[in-house]
């Protein structure tokens, strides 16, 4: 990187103004694609900041290497983790086997607490595919509104989607702001399952007895999955669990003295990549060979999970691409200057800005890319402590679940699965969705006043 030459403050802000407009307007108006729109926006920002050809070329071709080497390697194993764990059953068995112990009054919280588990490792989409059947098994048996039981789990698989690594969201943003994911899993769990429980059990439990939404026909008069066929659940906790232990372990052995002596192993074991490719290959022979896949099938099965990283990585890499050119121009020393003059915390930003893309964009891949580029230009990051880094990263995660409407894919999914038209949907699934990220943040706001 060449010597950056110091640009004009009032150029800055038009630039920063215009690339960021030009960027929505691609989005919301034109329909381009994400990673173009996005591309387009920020390579526009440096050429109106006046940034020299060189430095453009540069911040694009830093943004993309700097933000790929940090997470291709754990979206990549991530969407194969959680492929094996879709394709054996063990969703299900999270699921069937929490509804048995919590009972059919207590149902839905054990589908909050299974969505969180299951979002972690396992894509959105998939996950409420996998598991809605259950909850509607559930209404139709109790007579309840579907709501009753959809909600909750909707809520859990949101809250594991975007707070927990490692799903791809909270690892986008941990790697852009270079924080230890110890922390950010620490500081996710706990923003996570308050939002869930408000979000969920108790969010649902308004919206069962306020609208009474029965099961769609062509789901009660399906039968029942074969729970014989299903692995153990102990089975699945453990194998879930491998790569959150490993990385968080790593976080403690460089605080705690008496772990001081197994640092370098806990540090090589706890790396994130490490860790997960430690618990694919477990999953591959505990859940694959043992369940009667061959080498053959886990490769197809493994291998198709990886089409939709590639999006997930391209929309991420450009957001890069616009956190560096924020950078390099000098943008973000301006709006660490403008936040500091205004007494405004970090945290805060990070929630307001992730919380206006997502309602202008609908896309929480989106909200979260620009966000953390916005933040991670700041000055004065780095020497921020990982505790308040991680909570940070939690804000991001909760301003880019909020208000999800008629530009959110989700939005559209859930009004078909569940049945509803798009009125009940805004005052069910988008107020759930508010509750989750609003509740995640104010959690993640009061820990940071801690670090």
């Amino acid at each position: 990187m060449s010597e950056m030459v110091t640009l004009d403050p009032t150029r800055l802000v038009i630039a920063a103004l215009l690339g960021l407009a030009l960027l929505l307007v691609l989005i919301i108006k034109f329909k381009i694609h994400a990673m173009i729109s996005i591309l387009i926006g920020a390579i526009t920002i440096g050429l109106v900041a006046g940034m020299p050809f060189t430095e453009i070329v540069g911040a694009v071709n830093d943004g993309i290497s700097n933000t790929l080497k940090g997470i291709a390697l754990l979206v990549g194993l991530g969407s194969m983790f959680g492929a094996i764990l879709e394709a054996s059953g063990g969703a299900q068995t999270l699921a069937v086997t929490m509804v048995k112990k919590f009972g059919d009054e207590k149902a839905a919280w054990a589908l909050g607490l299974t969505g969180l588990v299951v979002a972690m490792p396992v894509f959105f989409d998939a996950g409420l595919i996998i598991l809605i059947p259950l909850a509607f098994s559930l209404a139709k048996r109790t007579n309840r509104s579907s709501l009753f039981y959809v909600i909750p789990l909707l809520a859990g698989l949101a809250v594991g989607h975007a707070f927990i690594p490692p799903t791809p969201g909270p690892v986008l943003v941990a790697t852009m702001l270079n924080v230890d994911l110890g922390w950010v899993i620490l500081v996710g769990i706990a923003c996570g399952t308050v939002a869930m429980i408000v979000a969920g059990p108790v969010w649902g439990s308004v919206c069962g007895k306020k609208y009474h939404v029965p099961v769609p026909e062509h789901v009660a008069n399906q039968e029942d999955f074969d729970e014989s066929k299903l692995p153990k659940f102990s089975t699945i906790v453990w194998i879930i669990m491998i790569p959150l232990v490993l990385i968080i372990l790593k976080s403690f052995a460089g605080i705690i003295p008496a772990m001081k002596p197994l640092e370098p192993v806990l540090g090589f074991l706890g790396e994130p990549f490490v860790a997960l490719l430690i618990a694919t290959i477990v999953a591959m022979f505990i859940l694959g060979k043992r369940h009667g896949y061959s080498l053959e099938e886990l490769e197809k099965i493994m291998t198709k999970s990886l089409e939709p990283t590639g999006l997930i990585l391209l929309v991420t890499a450009c957001g890069g691409v616009l956190r560096y050119m924020l950078q390099y121009s000098g943008l973000g020393d301006l709006i660490g200057n403008a936040v500091a003059s205004v007494n405004m915390p970090i945290v805060l930003v990070a929630f307001l800005v992730a919380a206006l893309v997502r309602i202008c964009v609908g896309s929480a891949t989106v909200a979260m890319t620009m966000a953390a580029g916005i933040i991670a230009a700041m000055p004065g990051i780095a020497e921020l402590s990982p505790l308040y880094l991680a909570c940070t990263v939690a804000a991001v995660a909760g301003g880019s679940t909020v208000c999800s409407h008629f530009n959110d894919s989700g939005f559209w999914l859930v009004k078909s699965l569940v049945g509803i038209d798009e009125k009940t949907n805004l005052k069910t699934w988008t107020i759930m969705e508010t509750l989750v990220g609003v509740t995640g943040f104010i959690v993640a706001f009061i820990i940071s006043f801690f670090a």
